[in-house]
């Protein structure tokens, strides 16, 4: 009995998402409920785990993208298990029934490989997703008219979204049917593969004794056993290629003898060009500039993920959807940074976190906000909504790439409880332990580019938010102030709203009001 592990729904806005890793191996036993596989959208990351116990079978590969609902593995139940041991100790019965007919039984095996040799399959382009109706053939990977064993790779196809091997469905001759570079649509034939080729091959011999084989020649076969030996991955095979380095020079460290993506890395193009550069005479060296070579040029190519592709096709959509327009204004932050200075050391002693500077920025965004409501709005269709309350989405680097989760009901929080807030999100996010309802909804984003040192920037819009503010970093500059030249802790801030909804008079009041409660962090606590 077989049970298929699907790609359950994991969110509304969600279609897809991507096989990271395989926690359990192709044959390994799982337990009911067990985690088998780690699954990645471009929210959150999940576990996928096993509906009944069994043998896994996976089907999908680490690196796939696979839309909801996909078959990713099948669990092969207890009963599929028993078949084995029940056939073989027929057999053995057989043979302990009749003994003196067992020296006959490997002399019947080769006499159905002729029948075999006749039987033709064709091998066809597999469906691999509701959105691909066609896929191009990258490369071949075992040539026109070589054997190929079942379930051997055979080619290398490629989509819009992901690069995946075919397969040989069964032992024999392959006759390649299209070329390196064909664009093909789902179902049309690949190749072809004539049965029992290998069979001549594989027998050694029947009537001559086993002893009777020279030693040296068991070796040699051993070491050919395996049909993935010398046979690179997609991408081992893509990485050798824009180095030239030749699959022959590459020792395999994976399964079978398999060259891996880290065995190509660490492949050296050969350092025999010496022998065939041209020689340099006195009169060539005079003609010829000397070429100054330093280190080394090697390049690297890395799939995107999930989360990098689907940020790249928002920020891209939000720049051609949205009227975006970008407001500055700057902050003396001498007035918070003398109010850390005072009360931080008792500030942590009574909450346990540290004073920061995103809580006062919070604060002020949320105070901000209800004065002026349509910063904090969003467009749905032909109509505007605007929300009574405010959670603030912060954007933090992690490492799979940049998030933004939120604080909800932010408006309604201490400095205290936004502090904390902040620390669990940012915590969850280096783990990447954010889960889709962290990640779902937002009014309004703050983002912080001068951790990094950015001393100016327009930030792009969280859609569908209306509106986000950047900080940037803290620089001594000199200012008129009461008429007097003074150096002061100056901070940029940038605000990038949506024109369609945010007018001009808007979004400068809002920054305003924001400039204001900053320089004066009494106005937060007394609310004015």
């Amino acid at each position: 009995m077989s049970l298929e592990i699907k790609v359950p729904p994991v969110g509304e806005s969600i279609t897809e998402v991507t096989l990271s890793r395989w926690i359990k191996k192709d044959g390994d036993a799982v337990e009911m409920d067990e985690v088998i596989a780690e699954l990645e959208s471009d929210k959150a990351t999940f576990e996928l785990t096993a509906e009944s116990a069994g043998t896994l079978k996976t089907v999908a590969a680490e690196g796939d993208t696979l839309p909801i609902g996909a078959v990713v593995a099948n669990i092969e139940g207890e009963g599929a298990k028993a078949t084995a041991p029940i056939n073989k100790s027929a057999a053995a019965a057989a043979d302990e029934s009749a003994p003196g007919q067992r020296t006959d039984r490997p002399e019947s095996a080769p006499a159905a490989a002729p029948a075999a040799e006749s039987k033709t399959i064709e091998i066809k382009v597999p469906p691999v997703g509701e959105s691909i109706t066609e896929v191009t053939l990258s490369r071949w990977i075992k040539k026109d008219g070589e054997q190929v064993e079942m379930d051997e790779a055979i080619a290398e196809l490629e989509s819009d979204k992901a690069t995946f091997e075919l397969t040989a469905e069964s032992a024999g001759t392959l006759k390649t049917m299209a070329a390196e570079g064909d664009v093909l649509a789902i179902g049309a034939v690949v190749c072809a593969i004539t049965g029992g080729g290998a069979a001549p091959a594989a027998a050694p011999a029947n009537n001559q004794p086993a002893a009777s084989q020279p030693a040296a020649q068991s070796a040699p076969a051993a070491a050919q056993g395996s049909y993935a030996a010398g046979t690179p991955s997609p991408a081992a095979g893509k990485i050798l290629a824009e180095k030239g380095v030749s699959t022959e020079s590459v020792n395999g460290t994976g399964v079978g003898g398999r060259i891996t993506k880290e065995d190509a890395l660490n492949a050296q193009k050969p350092a025999a060009a010496s022998s065939s550069a041209p020689k340099v005479t006195p009169q060539t060296a005079q003609t010829q500039p000397a070429a100054v070579t330093t280190g080394t040029r090697a390049e690297r190519r890395e799939k995107m993920t999930s989360l990098r592709k689907t940020v790249a096709k928002r920020l891209v959509a939000v720049k051609n959807e949205t009227a975006m327009l970008t407001t500055f204004n700057e902050v003396d932050m001498q007035p918070i940074m003398d109010l850390r200075g005072k009360y931080k050391d008792k500030f942590k002693e009574k909450h346990g976190v540290g004073l920061g500077f995103m809580s006062f920025f919070t604060k002020a965004v949320c105070v901000a906000l209800q004065e002026w409501p349509a910063v904090g709005a969003r467009i749905d269709g032909e109509e505007v909504v605007y929300s009574n309350f405010a959670d603030i989405s912060i954007a933090v680097s992690a490492p799979k790439g940049l998030v933004v989760p939120i604080i909800r009901n932010a408006d309604a929080m201490s400095l205290a409880e936004i502090e904390k807030a902040v620390v669990t999100l940012a915590g969850k996010a280096r783990e990447n332990k954010l889960t889709i309802e962290d990640m779902t909804g937002g009014t309004f984003t703050i983002t912080n580019g001068g951790v990094f040192g950015s001393m100016l920037s327009t930030p792009i819009i969280n859609a569908p938010q209306s509106a986000i503010l950047g900080m940037h970093n803290i620089i001594e500059r000199p200012i008129a102030l009461n008429g007097q030249v003074v150096i002061r802790p100056m901070m940029y801030l940038a605000l990038s709203y949506d024109h369609r909804i945010v007018d001009g008079r808007e979004s400068v009041s809002f920054l305003v009001r924001v400039k204001q409660l900053l320089e004066d962090p009494a106005r937060l606590l007394l609310g004015v």
